[in-house]
């Protein structure tokens, strides 16, 4: 069973998310928990505890936390990636959905989808970055590592 059983944010020192940002949470983790891909490879010859992990993501100390325990609360892994390679990426990604979430409001579907698209390939490019900075430490899929890049853009918009 490598997958996320149970995801948590600790969001408990940011500002109150605006709507939009909440209603972009609530679908990452919805469509997360419905289907994901996560794996803890072995390391250093270490056993790994199997899965189903729950998975807990927060921002401390200018770093992304990743902590991974088993379904009956064992601890499973812990591990820190620097922000910095996120920064560019996350920006972009907020200066387009802001973008988007305007044209939603006021202009044609056809300028919407092109902004959508947009949208996406920053999305894209935010996922393929975790799945360089996760090597050796996690193996998602691509729709997992979008998900969890989505997540982690709203740890940053407190940030």
């Amino acid at each position: 069973m490598s997958r996320i059983s149970l995801i948590e944010l600790d969001d408990s020192n940011l500002p109150p998310p605006t709507p939009e940002i909440e209603q972009e949470r609530k679908v990452a983790m919805f469509d997360l928990l419905e289907e994901n891909s996560f794996t803890l490879p072995k390391r250093d010859e270490r056993e790994v505890p199997a899965g189903p992990y729950h998975v807990g993501l927060s921002i401390r100390e200018r770093r992304l936390v990743f902590d991974i325990k088993t379904e009956d609360d064992q601890p499973a892994a812990q591990f820190l990636l620097s922000l910095g390679p996120f920064r560019q990426v996350v920006k972009d990604y907020f200066a387009i959905c802001k973008s988007y979430f305007d044209a939603v409001k006021n202009l044609p579907p056809a300028q919407i989808e092109t902004i959508d698209m947009a949208r996406r390939g920053i999305h894209n490019e935010g996922a393929r970055v975790l799945i360089e900075r996760l090597e050796g430490k996690a193996e998602v899929d691509n729709d997992t590592a979008r998900r969890l890049f989505t997540l982690i853009c709203v740890l940053h918009f407190g940030g």
